[in-house]
């Protein structure tokens, strides 16, 4: 699956949109890593707790996103975007989204063709 911030893959063609689609999850925070983050802010720097739970929060949605989209016979996402908000004191929203698309690789020869997409578009030997 192919997912892009942009509105358009360069070198290929939107042949058909599906719509939007998105993966959510609601996370609490853990009480313990909740403290030693509280702690660890007190000198700045990172909070390698919380880093990685944002990190996996990303991975879940995306995956989820990417799942819808495949449910609807897309092979890209452009348009992507993270969303993330605070729920309470303790919980975090982490939202994946874009629009799931079909995507046609531009053959040589044609307008916006790049090298990628004139790959993409020979058929295997």
């Amino acid at each position: 699956m192919l997912i892009v911030t942009s509105n358009e893959i360069p070198g290929h063609r939107i042949d058909a949109v599906f719509g939007e689609v998105m993966g959510l999850t609601v996370r609490s925070r853990d009480i313990g890593s909740q403290m030693l983050a509280g702690f660890r802010s007190l000198g700045g720097g990172e909070l390698p707790e919380m880093t990685k739970a944002l990190y996996e929060s990303r991975q879940e949605v995306m995956a989820r996103m990417v799942t819808e989209a495949q449910q609807r016979g897309a092979n890209a996402i452009v348009a992507m975007r993270f969303d993330t908000s605070e729920m309470g004191n303790n919980w975090t929203e982490v939202c994946a989204y874009g629009t799931a698309v079909y995507v046609l690789p531009l053959a040589e020869g044609e307008p916006g063709a790049t090298g990628q997409s004139i790959f993409l578009s020979k058929p295997p030997t």
